[in-house]
């Protein structure tokens, strides 16, 4: 894993690839244009190239081999190295297995705070141990 930015060429068929399934999930949507790219940039933001906790996704033929687990791990130490105690997130309603994995981890369920009155958000102190 490394740290790149939105320009970078690697982000494209990541992000090609999240709008695609996002569309299939939830129809025609323009998820990354309602977030600027300099939301992602250091000290504030962060993009690993395989993904971001804002907007994780996992390739179909990645998933089930811990990638999302390890990734999200990475960003929770990140943000700790950062100067974060809590990290929040969320998930649709139609993506048990983004839920199942933030359980696992340690997440717990709070009320939604962002655009989408419909979603499952979660919050894991980062002094907590990791699954």
């Amino acid at each position: 894993m490394r740290p790149v930015r939105l320009s970078d060429p690697a982000v494209a068929p990541l992000l090609s690839g999240l709008a695609a399934h996002y569309e299939q999930l939830y129809g025609p949507n323009d998820e990354m244009a309602k977030v600027a790219a300099e939301e992602f940039e250091p000290p504030a933001g962060l993009f690993v190239a395989v993904c971001e906790v804002k907007r994780m996704w996992t390739r179909e033929d990645q998933r089930r081999r811990g990638l999302a687990s390890a990734v999200l791990g990475e960003l929770e130490e990140r943000a700790g190295d950062a100067g974060y105690h809590t990290v929040r997130l969320e998930t649709g309603p139609r993506q048990p297995g983004a839920a199942a994995l933030y359980t696992a981890r340690g997440y717990r369920r709070i009320e939604a705070y962002g655009w989408y009155p419909q979603a499952l958000a979660f919050e894991r102190d980062l002094g907590a141990v990791s699954p």
